[in-house]
């Protein structure tokens, strides 16, 4: 039974490929390379994601895991942004277990987070193009709320963001 937990320093090298893999596979023909390239490197290097192990709350709550059988299949961060609402920041889980319900496992553990810390809304970015995460979001209480830039785009590679938000 698959069970989320908070991740550990050994959690790491697999946060870092499951984060590699389920960018790729999400992204591959959406995103231009060079910005799937560079958002791997700034988010998803092993130094960065051990350097963000811990919380830092209430803005950073650490990563969290899913693992069943003593393997780590998914992983999601959230925290607060303002009084009252929370951003979920990341999630991901290896491309074969996605459709288990792992996913919902790891969003509602970042629910309960910040509904302790007293957030009534949560937001995420989704890339437009991304078929799998808006669909998720939105069967889950998300809805569109608006439309920008996606962190780190350049004018050249003009990528966009949907921002969905849910009330808690």
């Amino acid at each position: 039974m698959a069970e989320v937990r908070a991740a550990h320093a050994t959690d790491v090298a697999a946060i870092h490929d499951i984060c590699t893999r389920a960018f790729h596979a999400t992204y591959q023909g959406v995103l231009p390379a060079g910005y799937i390239g560079r958002m791997l490197a700034e988010f998803y290097a092993p130094d960065r994601i051990a350097g963000r192990i811990a919380p830092d709350s209430p803005g950073w709550l650490g990563y969290q895991v899913v693992e069943e059988d003593g393997r780590v299949l998914g992983v999601a961060a959230g925290g607060l942004t303002a009084a009252g609402a929370a951003e979920l920041f990341m999630m991901y889980l290896e491309p074969p277990e996605r459709g288990r319900g792992l996913g919902t496992l790891l969003l509602n553990r970042i629910i309960e987070q910040v509904r302790e810390l007293g957030a009534t809304e949560l937001w995420v970015a989704a890339v437009v193009g991304n078929d799998l995460g808006v669909p998720f979001y939105e069967a889950r209480g998300f809805t569109i709320q608006s439309k920008r830039r996606a962190y780190g785009s350049t004018d050249a590679e003009d990528v966009w963001s949907w921002l969905l938000r849910r009330f808690l």
